[in-house]
């Protein structure tokens, strides 16, 4: 299975902080922003992972994660010349999909929850059962988003609509979304919106046609969401992460997922504590590897890592 990371687009929302830096590199308390999607992915058991960004920025992004070795896994780039709509990421990444099933997370999507990678693993189910599998969080104003209304028993999708005056429902879809083979195809034949953009809720409702589309709620008890491209949602994230998150059990950090799923062995995590070490995050990755029994490494994957400088591996735009 592939994922992919959409970090294009301006950011005008928070502007001037984005006029020299992403907006997906801009600090959730400790970590950038990207890290949180990114161990999204993870989290579901997502090894290959493209990230689509502006060109702008592209150098930025790819200086922070590099080609992945670090965490085990693999990263490759491409660019989204112009904000065109967030189902185009799979008309750019076509070939990297190589029509696998995909997973999409906005790379401004900020979630986590102590049984999210059940939830997660719920999603890689239903498209062995031929259903793609969006995700959903009651809000307060759904008429600012794009809202499903499904049967609550079976989880099908029976409406979607994009930020309607009078939505049916306030379960708003969150930008995580997965999909089975044959989504590139889909992508390609949607038309552009009247604001000229392949809407990805035009993309979902194909799937709504067929009734292939479940949607798995996220309850606000259980789970944190937040949009990073608003002020107000960055601060209350920031403050809800350095709330909940403990010494022991770090929220957000790719390094941390890899060492849990056995990409990277107690070696690995103690480089990236000690290149970090002056930071609260690599003090974090510390106790965390004082706290973990050894993982194992598979052989194939431990000779890669061996004697590689993990620091220094910018990814090939």
């Amino acid at each position: 299975m592939k994922g992919i990371i959409l970090a294009g687009g301006q950011a005008t929302r928070i502007r001037p902080i984005t006029d020299v830096v992403s907006k997906q590199l801009l600090p959730v308390f400790d970590k950038p922003m990207i890290y949180y999607p990114l161990s999204v992915l993870m989290l579901a058991g997502i090894r290959e992972i493209l990230v689509i960004t502006s060109p702008k920025y592209k150098n930025q992004i790819a200086e922070l994660l590099g080609d992945g070795t670090r965490f085990g896994i693999k990263l490759e780039y491409r660019v989204q010349e112009k904000a065109n709509g967030l189902a185009e990421a799979f008309i750019i990444g076509e070939d990297f999909v190589n029509d696998a099933p995909c997973a999409l997370v906005l790379g401004d999507n900020i979630l986590w929850g102590d049984d999210l990678k059940s939830q997660l693993n719920k999603a890689v189910n239903n498209l062995q059962l031929g259903y793609a599998t969006v995700f959903g969080r009651r809000v307060k104003k759904p008429e600012n988003f794009g809202v499903a209304a499904y049967n609550k028993r079976s989880g099908i999708v029976t409406e979607l609509v994009e930020k309607s005056s009078k939505p049916p429902t306030n379960e708003a879809v969150i930008g995580l979304y997965f999909y089975g083979k044959g989504v590139c195809d889909i992508a390609k034949k949607i038309k552009p919106s009247e604001r000229g953009e392949l809407e990805i809720t035009d993309l979902n409702n194909e799937y709504v046609k067929e009734k292939k589309l479940k949607l798995i709620p996220l309850e606000e008890e259980e789970f944190e969401w937040f949009d990073g491209g608003a002020f107000d949602e960055l601060l209350v994230a920031s403050q809800q992460v350095s709330k909940k998150q403990r010494p022991e059990r770090m929220i957000g950090s790719p390094d941390v997922i890899a060492f849990e799923n056995g990409w990277i062995d107690k070696a690995i995590l103690s480089a990236s504590a000690e290149v970090y070490k002056k930071s609260d995050y690599g003090k974090n990755l510390k106790k965390t590897v004082a706290g973990k029994k050894k993982t194992n490494v598979k052989a194939t994957e431990k000779k890669q890592l061996d004697d590689l400088d993990l620091f220094n591996n910018t990814g090939k735009l």
